[in-house]
């Protein structure tokens, strides 16, 4: 049987496609997204306190280099095989080569089930690959794109730094790194172990918001889904390499390729909204969330876990 947590993203994909009045309110989702991002943080940084090596620079370096290629090395395929506009190659490959933190969250529970040691340096690994691929798509979009309709002037750094995820993680982050586990736990200890809670009601929503993006599905869509599909076991490719080079425990590198396999469907849609206004929001939402979420959580994670376990039999 699925684990428990991804039963709720079940519950509300059928609720969904059964057109039930279930809802979750907005001012409902954006706590639980705000407590998600934080708690994630604060148990990477709770996890790095007192275990920061020197070999955690190059690690760190060589996770942020992924968060560069994979985007560049999309950007021929969208264009040219899938056939999309150039806003919408510049909006895919930031959404593609973003990260989805609520799959991460499942990866997560999911390797912790399995008694799977993750560092805390994994929490790490959604900023470092977030930042560069949005950086990428609007790069790319300002280069080839219509520069008349781009944010006039705005820093790259500055629309990816303050998006509110980034600054939620790396907040938590830091302030679990400096107090630990032993230190403010009258704060931290509640979010913590409330962490597979409001992951289970996060889904919940996701699986009713993916429910109303899969009935815009229509055949005109098929190279969007097929792409949907097809990507997240081809790009959990390069996170097992790069996983495995390193040296990462199973748990980390299982992390590390759910997640270069993953798509953004928070940080990326709120930036390319911004940024790149003719891009068709939906149709990225409509493959990140309604295919490639859907397909990880209940396929992917436990696929990528396998193809590790091919190419390091114990």
């Amino acid at each position: 049987m699925p684990d428990i947590i991804v039963m709720f993203f079940l519950l509300g994909l059928i609720a969904g496609t059964i057109k039930s009045d279930l809802s979750i309110p907005r001012e409902a989702y954006d706590i639980l997204s705000l407590l998600l991002m934080l708690t994630i943080g604060l148990k990477g940084g709770m996890a790095l306190y007192g275990n920061l090596a020197p070999d955690l620079l190059l690690e760190m370096l060589a996770v942020a280099a992924l968060g560069f290629a994979l985007p560049l090395l999309m950007i021929p395929l969208l264009r040219f095989a899938v056939g999309l506009s150039i806003a919408d190659t510049a909006s895919f490959a930031a959404h593609y080569g973003s990260v989805s933190a609520g799959t991460f969250a499942v990866a997560l529970a999911w390797a912790e089930a399995r008694g799977l040691n993750t560092g805390g340096q994994v929490t790490l690994y959604l900023v470092l690959l977030e930042l560069p691929a949005i950086m990428v798509g609007l790069w790319f979009y300002r280069r080839f794109g219509k520069p008349d309709n781009s944010v006039g002037g705005t820093p790259l750094w500055q629309e990816t730094l303050t998006n509110r995820s980034v600054v939620l993680l790396v907040g938590g982050v830091i302030i679990g790194a400096l107090y630990g586990p032993g230190q403010g736990t009258g704060v931290t200890a509640p979010l913590t172990s409330a962490f597979s809670v409001i992951l289970s009601l996060f889904l919940l929503e996701m699986g009713l918001v993916a429910a109303e993006t899969l009935r815009n599905l229509s055949w005109a869509h098929w190279r969007v889904v097929l792409f949907g599909l097809a990507m997240p076991p081809i790009l959990a490719v390069p996170g097992l390499l790069v996983g495995t080079a390193l040296g990462l425990g199973t748990g980390s590198t299982l992390i590390l390729a759910t997640l270069t396999a993953s798509a953004s469907y928070i940080a990326a849609p709120v930036a390319v909204r911004h940024a790149i206004p003719d891009a068709n929001i939906g149709l990225a939402m409509l493959a990140s969330l309604g295919v490639t979420f859907p397909f990880n959580v209940l396929i992917g994670i436990g696929l990528y876990h396998s193809m590790l376990s091919w190419a390091l039999p114990t």
